[in-house]
């Protein structure tokens, strides 16, 4: 659109005055339609018009602004706002910097993280036994109380393994029964065969003794049957001569030869019995070494056959105990078709199914503790520095909204790549200094409100109150 051309006004020197303002003035008239004698276009689009009457006040107004601002900043300041303004501007820097400076140093009175949650023990419940899944009497969810039913194995297979560790057993205690009697008599007759071979020795020692004295009486015997029979020569000597001279009868000189043949006679028979009597003396001590060496064998071998009756005591004792060992066993077993609760808490994670067939480990179900619970936060290894177990702690938990209370309980032992299972290997030579994080436990305050509320796996923010407990 064609703009009018005006002449513009001059003071008494001919120049133009400034007049801030008045060519807004001039563009906000009103326009009839006849500037400098030119008619416009009647012909022209109305919606052209609108979009450049719009484009046109547009720039007015900004040209309004800027010429108010150069008026703004031709006018001079009032030294007193000048002074105000610098004041104010010293207050508020004053103000920022003690701000800034309390800021920094509580600060350096806490660490916080939001790498925490919220961690408990989860139990699995695993079968003992292999069987078969009888009944399952818990859900997903459900809370559980320790010595609650779980779940129920089939227990016919158990039960038979039961009877017979039981047969085993009482036959293994009355095969003790039969054996213990036995070291008593055992004893008993080992003292009465030593005390019989005692009494053996005895006689053969008096044996040998009779038999010497038989003996020694035999070989006086011989003597004087010697004696006797050289009597009997010497005089059977003496009657010969007589009888050669016709001195005495020939029945008396008979009469001493039979003497004397008596006489030599009875020597050799004295000479025999003596002969014998040596022997028997010979027998009797040949005796006496059997039944000392007897003696000798069972005085030693008693104590022996004592401890082989031990033994087999023993031996029979160890089979019971064995037997009643495998009678446990069985019984346990049995006992382990029947899997409760060891804790309380809330079942997750079922597994078991009616009917189905487990091994041995297989896991059944989890506990999942919801009394014993801790935060666990990842701290930087930058920020433990003025940490220590005992300092109270703020858990803000995400799911709740709200804060409790805490102490530091226990300092990590490793960073977590150290626990991780595969550990960087810093030795290859692409090594890049990370700052390391390392695990908090931080154990919560009992008797807080909405404290049953938390579960494992929760997402916190963890904030350590540094050198206070």
């Amino acid at each position: 659109m064609p703009v009018q051309d005006q002449e513009p006004a001059t003071n008494q020197n001919g120049q133009q005055p400034e007049q801030p303002g008045a060519q807004k003035e001039q563009q906000n008239q009103p326009q009839n339609g006849k500037q400098d004698g030119v008619k416009p276009d009647v012909k022209q689009d109305d919606k052209q018009d609108g979009k450049q009457d719009g484009k046109q006040d547009g720039k007015q107004d900004d040209k309004q602004d800027k010429d108010k601002k150069d008026d703004a900043e031709k006018k001079p300041i009032d030294p007193a706002t000048k002074r105000k303004r610098i004041l104010i501007g010293i207050v508020v820097g004053i103000v920022v910097l003690i701000a800034g400076i309390a800021w920094w140093l509580y600060s350096r009175t806490y660490e916080s993280t939001d790498d925490a949650q919220i961690d408990g023990h989860l139990n699995p419940i695993a079968s003992r036994v292999a069987g078969t899944v009888k009944a399952v009497y818990v859900e997903n969810d459900q809370p559980v109380k320790a010595g609650m039913a779980l779940v129920d194995l089939d227990p016919r297979d158990y039960e038979v393994q039961v009877e017979q560790a039981r047969a085993l057993y009482q036959q293994a205690v009355a095969q003790l029964g039969a054996q213990n009697p036995n070291l008593p008599i055992t004893q008993t007759s080992n003292r009465s065969t030593v005390d019989t071979d005692s009494s053996t020795v005895v006689n053969a020692e008096a044996a040998i003794a009779s038999a010497q004295y038989d003996y020694d009486s035999n070989v006086a015997k011989l003597r004087q049957a010697e004696a006797n029979n050289r009597k009997s020569q010497s005089d059977l000597i003496r009657y010969k001569q007589l009888v050669d001279k016709h001195e005495i009868a020939l029945s008396d000189y008979d009469q001493y030869l039979a003497n004397a043949g008596s006489e030599q006679a009875a020597v050799e028979a004295s000479r025999a019995a003596a002969a014998s009597s040596l022997k028997v003396v010979d027998e009797r001590r040949a005796q006496l070494q059997q039944q000392q060496t007897k003696l000798q064998e069972d005085t030693l071998n008693a104590p022996r056959q004592v401890a082989i009756r031990q033994a087999n005591n023993q031996s029979s004792a160890a089979n019971a105990a064995s037997a009643k060992a495998q009678l446990d066993a069985a019984l346990l077993n049995l006992s382990y078709c029947h899997i409760f609760a060891p804790v309380d808490g809330i079942a997750s994670q079922r597994a078991a199914e009616v009917g189905g067939r487990i091994s041995v480990g297989q896991q059944l179900v989890v506990i999942v503790q919801t009394e014993n619970i801790w935060a666990t936060a990842d701290f930087k290894e930058t920020q433990l520095r003025k940490m220590h177990v005992g300092q109270r702690a703020t858990i803000e938990v995400d799911t709740l909204d709200e804060s409790f209370e805490g102490e530091v309980q226990y300092m990590p032992a490793a960073t977590g790549d150290r626990t991780s299972l595969f550990p960087p290997e810093d030795a290859t030579g692409n090594y890049v200094k990370v700052v390391q994080r390392l695990p908090v436990r931080i154990s919560f305050k009992p008797n807080q409100r909405d404290l049953n509320r938390l579960r494992p796996g929760m997402s916190i923010e963890a904030t350590v109150h540094l050198d206070k407990k």
